[in-house]
């Protein structure tokens, strides 16, 4: 579906919307209308696959998005029930999608749900996403069946994570304490702490990029980028930096 495509089709979602008609309605009379924000083709079109058989699953994916301007541009001419919602996109990350929809989430009448869908499993991205807004966050290796649930979930205003997710929540909010900022961590982009953290746990390159979703070129390009901004000299090195500070 190209970025056009991807705009314009979602003008006849919004319309049945605003007429109420109804749009599909299985998974027992239940029914949600999805906006799927990733900077991945190929994984929005195997989530729209999985979860989007409206009649199965009662889930309608009404829109996509691949960066952080299409996202708001989709959500606000759809007015999903939830949104699936990247971390890392072009254009300022998931943070940023919320920030700019934050009237639409707050909503009392209509409001827009974000439900977090990643690969990172890090503290500092579950924390800042929740911190935005969202109210879940799961990782890329949830079921199909899984998913759904979790927006259905969503949808009726629960919190949901990922098991080992929830406890990175409760101690953030626990604590009166703000994160101290490191500034070597800082140096990088989301894609480079991904990968950093990646090669820590002894990934090697092609199992990099099949989990991102990028080529082994912008893994190796990637690593590089980051070995020169923190002045490392090897993936050991790197290893041995990550785990000091817990990234790991």
């Amino acid at each position: 579906m190209s970025d056009a495509t991807e705009a314009s089709g979602t003008a006849g979602a919004a319309e049945a919307a605003e007429s109420g008609r109804p749009d599909g309605g299985g998974a027992g009379g239940r029914h949600v209308r999805v906006v799927l924000v990733d900077d991945h083709r190929m994984f929005r079109t195997g989530v729209q696959a999985e979860i989007g058989r409206t009649v199965e699953t009662g889930v309608e994916v009404v829109g996509e998005a691949a960066d952080v301007d299409q996202a708001v541009t989709v959500i606000t001419a759809t007015r999903p029930e939830v949104v699936l919602l990247d971390v890392h996109l072009p254009g300022g990350g998931g943070v940023e999608v919320l920030r700019r929809c934050a009237a639409l989430t707050a909503d009392a009448e209509q409001p827009v749900r974000f439900l977090a869908l990643s690969v990172s499993d890090a503290a500092e991205d579950v924390i800042g996403v929740i911190r935005g807004g969202a109210r879940g966050y799961v990782t890329k290796t949830i079921t199909g069946t899984g998913l759904v649930d979790s927006i259905f979930r969503v949808q009726e205003g629960d919190a949901v994570f990922s098991p080992r997710l929830a406890g990175f929540v409760l101690d953030a909010f626990a604590s009166t304490d703000a994160p101290p900022v490191d500034e070597d961590l800082d140096r990088l982009t989301q894609r480079e702490r991904e990968v950093l953290r990646l090669i820590a746990r002894g990934y090697a390159y092609k199992e990099i990029a099949k989990q991102l979703f990028i080529s082994v070129k912008t893994v190796e390009s990637h690593v590089s980028a980051v070995l020169r901004k923190l002045q490392l000299s090897n993936r050991h090195e790197l290893t041995r930096w990550a785990t000091a500070r817990r990234l790991v």
